[in-house]
């Protein structure tokens, strides 16, 4: 039996299709991604959290689902919006069906929206909330529920996601990177542990005092959800250890390094998201394309007053992509070159923060 399904935006909008998933409501901004594959990645990648996913490739779940593939302990997003499910995944490492995944950690679907429709008016009018059932709710009660939730930047989503205590990987390594953990991804983890460096996982609110005593030689600010300037004990960790030890960051990363050298930050109209992203290096002209996921980020102009200078830059919109100091050995990028999903032009990007680690 088909099941009914609604998506409501706050301007009034309302979109009908099938249910798949779990039988629930669901509130968060309505973003879409770009990627033709890799929703097993996005789902779980922690910085979707207070989101509503929907991607703009039509056919999602034909390669089914693996946890081989995951980013984080499980689903991040809040909901999930396509236009075709596919329910009958073929792929040699496939465990389960999309909507039995969705079922597993109790997130709704809804399939048979027209999602060009959705992202046109995502990138005319700015991400908006949205509220999503596979409940029996009226059109009204669902266009209350999504105008009156709270705006993205009132919620601490840094809180829901990241570890609330040490966590240690690769132990026997002689090198050893702390990541101050807004939002890890398991890719970046791995993107270490690879180049033999081990890792110590911390929350984001560990006293710097607390973080040296861990004996890192250099520390990650990892991505991560929402608004940078909710996470305030990150942004002090960078500017005391800033000057003990060679710090890098990713994505949310990036825009805490910004916010603790007094650049400024702002929400953007629609964000970047997918592995299509060009950004280009300002130091080689070298042109990169890259994977993204993020709603907010650097202000370049503010980042003329600050020690910070820009290394890399969006090549669609202008924004930052890459900033350093001038003097101290910090520096971040606002893509993902852990990749996951997406392209590896930029895997170096952690062989030159371990060079830094090295020298230091």
């Amino acid at each position: 039996m088909v099941r009914e399904a609604k998506l409501a935006l706050e301007d009034g909008t309302i979109f009908k299709g099938e249910s798949f998933g779990f039988e629930t409501t669901k509130t968060g901004e309505v973003v879409f991604a770009t990627g033709m594959t890799g929703y097993v990645e996005s789902l779980t990648d922690p910085s979707y959290k207070g989101q509503i996913l929907m991607n703009t490739y039509p056919l999602q779940g034909n390669y089914g689902i693996s946890d081989e593939w995951f980013q984080s302990n499980g689903i991040k997003a809040e909901g999930f919006i396509v236009r075709d499910e596919s329910k009958h995944p073929s792929h040699s490492h496939s465990q389960k069906s999309l909507s039995e995944f969705l079922s597993d950690y109790k997130i709704p679907g809804i399939s048979g929206v027209d999602t060009r429709a959705l992202t046109i008016k995502i990138r005319e009018h700015g991400t908006m909330k949205g509220a999503l059932t596979t409940e029996d709710i009226s059109d009204e009660e669902l266009l209350d529920i999504a105008k009156h939730q709270p705006d993205i930047e009132e919620i601490d989503l840094v809180d829901q996601v990241c570890v609330d205590k040490p966590v240690i990987y690769g132990g026997d390594f002689k090198r050893r990177v702390a990541i101050v953990d807004c939002g890890i991804k398991n890719n970046s983890i791995n993107a270490l542990l690879k180049r033999e460096t081990g890792v110590v996982v911390l929350p984001y609110k560990t006293n710097y005092k607390d973080v040296l005593d861990h004996d890192p030689d250099g520390i990650l600010i990892s991505s991560g959800p929402g608004d940078p300037t909710r996470v305030k004990e990150a942004i002090e960790n960078v500017r005391k250890l800033s000057e003990r030890l060679p710090v890098f960051g990713i994505c949310l990363g990036q825009q805490v390094i910004g916010l603790a050298f007094g650049a400024k930050i702002y929400k953007m109209k629609f964000g970047h998201r997918g592995i299509n992203q060009p950004i280009m290096d300002l130091r080689t002209d070298k042109v990169s394309i890259t994977s993204q996921n993020h709603g907010f980020t650097i202000d370049p102009e503010s980042i003329e007053k600050t020690p910070l200078k820009m290394t890399q830059v969006n090549l669609n919109d202008g924004t930052p992509e890459g900033i350093e100091h001038e003097e101290l050995p910090v520096s971040s990028v606002q893509y993902h070159p852990e990749a996951g999903p997406g392209p590896h032009d930029t895997d170096y990007t952690f062989d030159r923060f371990l060079k830094i680690i090295k020298e230091y």
